[in-house]
């Protein structure tokens, strides 16, 4: 799972994941110049994902790895911090089995409490590593709710999960649900509705 600190630097957001009052963690942190930190062990639980759900799994911290960037989610991430979690994914997805379909933002999760990584995070370019997925046309829709539900996104108020969906695959996407929103998620759902991954990245 992928998440943005939404802090002033990656000193202080290394500061508070390893403060034990601050009972948030990750299991790696990278810095806006690559530096990579691992602070929690692979196979231990970090508490970095919170209340929600993927593809109707409860419990997240307990089945995913948490990787936070550095960043406000005000600005493009930096080219040296997607080439070290890109060389990182690929370890991790190998390491655990984790399928394309099973590499999320933390708004996938809980798209009503969380917005990171944000609509500046480059999920096409993850993709087309096999590192993401990504939509490769449109679907035929079965209803926004439904599609989004096979997809894998909770049940949560339409709007917070059209605004998580467009984050990630359409950024440019203003105004109220339209055909574009409705085929594209269509596309996913019948792409990787069926891909109930074990693991999350």
């Amino acid at each position: 799972m992928i998440h943005y600190t939404a802090m002033c630097s990656a000193a202080a957001a290394l500061e508070r994941l390893c403060d034990p009052k601050a009972e948030v963690s990750a299991h790696y942190l990278i810095a806006g110049d690559g530096t990579l930190w691992q602070l929690v062990a692979e196979e231990m639980r970090a508490w970095h994902a919170g209340a929600g759900n993927w593809q109707g799994r409860e419990d997240v911290n307990s089945r995913s790895i948490g990787i936070e960037l550095d960043n406000t989610g005000r600005h493009a991430f930096a080219e040296p911090q997607m080439a070290t979690l890109e060389t990182l994914l690929r370890g991790v997805m190998a390491r655990w089995s984790i399928p394309a379909s099973g590499v999320i933002g933390h708004s996938d999760m809980a798209p009503a409490r969380k917005h990171d990584p944000g609509a500046r995070f480059d999920w096409r370019r993850l993709a087309l590593q096999g590192l993401a997925i990504w939509p490769d046309g449109t679907g035929l829709p079965c209803g926004f709710d439904v599609d989004a539900a096979r997809f894998g996104y909770p049940q949560e108020p339409q709007e917070d999960v059209l605004a998580a969906f467009r984050a990630r695959f359409r950024p440019w996407g203003r105004g109220p649900l339209c055909d574009a929103d409705r085929g594209i998620m269509a596309n996913l759902a019948q792409r990787f509705g069926v891909d109930r991954a074990q693991n999350t990245a």
